[in-house]
Formats: structure tokens, sequence, C-alpha cells
């Protein structure tokens, strides 16, 4: 039996396509992470990303003899990804986890460590508000630049997008993510 780990995602993909089924199981370990990272970001709920990960290598598997490699396997995949999970957000309900206080003075010794990780906490639920506020393709590309660190061009390639728009459409995001701090932590003052 070979070992196929040092082969490269097209040389995999050739050998899938072939009905290797080992090649294709190396493929999905090589990129399962980042499917499921990727989905969770877009959906926010772990069993949600859980099934659309599943979901997206079933399909790839289907498509795989279609895959004309006219991009990486990579960003083919994750076009898969997006593509899920755009159908499926619409039906989905967000949910916001609220930071429970006594646990947290279970966990800390004293008042500054509470008072520390309440800020923190008030701070990671804001930041998690602001981006459930987002919409879904809003937190993709996010996602996909500052999660995945992928290069503009290839989010390009994913969301199908012109380069430049891409561009635009992130600066947008962030600048809105800004104003939005700016405005939060004044009033917190």
């Amino acid at each position: 039996m070979m070992n196929l780990l040092p082969l490269s995602d097209p040389q995999l993909v050739q050998r899938a396509r072939q009905g290797d089924v080992q090649a294709y199981t190396h493929l999905i370990e090589r990129h399962q992470q980042f499917v499921y990272n990727l989905a969770l970001r877009c959906l926010s709920v772990p069993a949600d990303a859980e099934d659309i990960s599943q979901e997206a290598f079933l399909r790839a598997w289907q498509a795989l003899p279609h895959f004309q490699q006219k991009s990486s396997f990579r960003t083919w995949l994750y076009r898969i990804v997006v593509n899920l999970c755009y159908n499926r957000a619409p039906q989905l309900k967000r949910q916001l986890a609220e930071c429970d206080e006594h646990e947290l003075l279970e966990q800390y010794a004293t008042p500054d460590d509470v008072g520390q990780a309440v800020e923190e906490a008030e701070l990671r639920g804001w930041l998690q508000r602001q981006l459930e506020l987002l919409s879904a393709h809003e937190k993709l590309l996010l996602s996909l630049r500052y999660q995945q660190a992928l290069e503009y061009q290839e989010i390009a390639e994913i969301t199908q997008m012109p380069l430049g728009t891409v561009k635009i459409h992130l600066f947008r995001v962030k600048q809105k993510l800004k104003r939005n701090a700016q405005t939060w932590m004044n009033e917190s003052l």
C-alpha cells in the first residue's frame, strides 16, 4: 500500500477521479478543518457546520468527475461550502450565547480577576453580536480573509466576485466594525 500523504491535491484528485477512495479520504483529512471552520463562521452553529462539512465532501465526491481543475481543489471545495451555507443560512435561527456571571465568579479568585473577566466577556459578547449582525456574505468574506488567511485573489475565486469587489467589500465591513467599536467604547465610558 502506497503512502498518499506526500501527494499534492491535484495528484490526489486524479487518483480519486479514478475511484481511489483512499486518495479522497486524504483530501478530506487535509481540508476538513478548513471546511468546518468556514461553515461554522458562516452559520455560527457547530451542529450545522458539521452537517454542511459532511454534505460538502459528499457533493464534492459526487461532482469530482466534472471538476475541471481550473482552480485549486481547495478553492472549488470552498465554493461548494459557501453555496451550501448560503442555501442554509435563511433557514437557521441565530442564538447568542450570553455570559453567565455566576460561572465567572467561580472561575476567578479575586475581584480584580472577576472584573477583568467581565470586561473581556463583555467585549467578546459585543464582538459576537456585531458579527451576528453582519450578513452571511460579510461573515464569509471576513472568515476567508482573517480566519482562513486566504489571499484576495483566492477569495475572489471562491466567491466568484471580481478582485476589486472583494477588496471593497472587506474594506467596508472593517470600516463598519470600526465605527461600531468606536461608538460602543464611547458609550461604555
